[in-house]
């Protein structure tokens, strides 16, 4: 499958690099094609690894990871162009951080909507699909670094999309008793409201490989 990673962050990179290492064709996007951490991915990843603009990732792939900076994600998906979106399964790793005030770093959307559900009005003709939000970069490449069953959620209003999305998952390595459906995409608030929680928790246990288990 061609997939577009857009953004050249931590996240961005664990996932394209494992995108690669499942056999798919990478893009990794970002503001310019000439960007420092874009031309660092590139080196490290090889030669089949390929790089462009936001819209250049976008427009080279059938499914999308959006995993740029929550408060930044509707700009750079804007910069992506609605038309290399449209009707394509896009996968909204992104969290809604805001870290304008200092650390900790509060929600710039929250309660009554989602960053999901804005970037999912902002482009109508694409599958927003939230997943992979609730853990950190190395956790969601590999489950396996948080011991005994642990989960992982997705919402979304398509379910194809969704069922597409599932299937990347277990080809990661999450078991698919571990993905929690959670329904439409307005589950997204509360995927993101998680994240205080999160950094809570980072900072009690100093370490990021851990992830929420659901008794039952």
């Amino acid at each position: 499958m061609r997939i577009g990673v857009l953004g050249t962050g931590a996240v961005g990179r664990a996932l394209a690099t494992k995108m690669l290492q499942l056999g798919h064709e990478v893009t990794m996007g970002s503001r310019s094609a000439a960007s420092e951490p874009l031309g660092e991915w590139l080196a490290e990843a090889g030669e089949e690894a390929k790089g462009g603009t936001f819209a250049e990732a976008a427009a080279a792939a059938e499914l999308l990871f959006n995993c740029t900076a929550g408060t930044a994600s509707l700009a750079a998906l804007e910069s992506a162009g609605a038309e290399n979106l449209a009707g394509k399964t896009m996968v909204d790793v992104a969290n809604p951080l805001d870290f304008s005030g200092g650390l900790p770093p509060t929600l710039s959307v929250c309660n009554d909507t989602s960053l999901a559900e804005q970037i999912q009005a902002a482009f109508p003709e694409t599958h927003v699909v939230k997943a992979l939000n609730t853990v950190n970069a190395g956790v969601m490449v590999d489950p396996g670094r948080v011991r005994g069953d642990h989960v992982v959620f997705v919402c979304g209003e398509d379910e194809g999309a969704k069922a597409q999305v599932r299937a990347l998952l277990e080809a990661i390595g999450w078991l698919p008793d571990s993905i929690l459906d959670l329904g439409d995409l307005s589950a997204a608030r509360g995927t993101e409201m998680y994240l205080p929680l999160w950094l809570r928790l980072y900072g009690k246990l100093g370490t990021a490989d851990f992830n929420i288990a659901v008794a039952r």
